[in-house]
């Protein structure tokens, strides 16, 4: 009867080792996908930087030609 309970008590064993693997293999699952998004908004967040500062540099550039443009046609004027 005691080996029963001993053979019982492995079984019990051997499956809460395995339930405990299945919960660890899925973790480790969900972290390697919750580290892909951050990947991908970091390469987007650098590529709109990119096209933000573009765009700021552009802007500037034609607010001196525009400023330039300004000053001609008031010192004409006077």
């Amino acid at each position: 009867m005691q080996s029963f309970y001993t053979f019982l008590a492995l079984d019990v064993a051997r499956e809460r080792a395995a339930e405990a693997e299945a919960h660890h293999q899925a973790a480790m699952i969900r972290a390697a996908r919750s580290d892909q998004p951050s990947v991908m908004r970091r390469s987007l967040a650098h590529g709109l930087a990119a096209v933000t500062r573009g765009s700021a540099a552009v802007t500037r550039r034609l607010d001196e030609c525009v400023a330039d443009d300004l000053a001609r046609s008031l010192a004409t004027s006077e």
